[in-house]
């Protein structure tokens, strides 16, 4: 996925154009913007369960990671942090791209989300925040 050439080359548009064009530098030029869509998922596990982090972690691996249409995919716990801005109220948090949201719509119905929903997320999560934006 880190491969994928929408991250390194960039898919990009003129700003008020149909037009598009890969840059090789991956870095959009003035008047530019790059085209991609991140799905963020923000995960609160059960508290009574101390393995419920790790499990989710461990399906979304199994489950989510090889979806076609990913550019990109990262999963993690949350991380400490001194900074009183930083929400750490949450266990674990999933990071992933694609390059349209029609290519995040595909992945929602992908038989692999929907069990890992089913075997994994509801049986460790208590709560669930998604930021979808272009």
């Amino acid at each position: 996925m880190g491969d994928h050439p929408a991250l390194k080359q960039g898919i990009c548009q003129d700003s008020g154009r149909k037009s598009f064009s890969r840059l090789p530098s991956g870095v959009p030029h003035e008047n530019q913007v790059c085209i991609m869509f991140s799905h963020v998922v923000v995960f609160w596990t059960d508290p009574a369960d101390p393995k419920a982090a790790d499990a989710l972690i461990e399906g979304a691996n199994r489950y989510l990671r090889n979806i076609p249409g990913t550019i990109s995919f990262h999963i993690g716990k949350m991380v400490h942090s001194p900074r009183p801005v930083v929400d750490q109220s949450y266990q674990v948090a999933l990071n992933l791209i694609f390059e349209t949201k029609k290519a995040q719509d595909t992945y929602q119905d992908h038989p692999e989300h929907i069990e890992f929903v089913e075997k994994v997320f509801k049986k460790v999560c208590k709560k669930v925040v998604v930021y979808d934006f272009e």
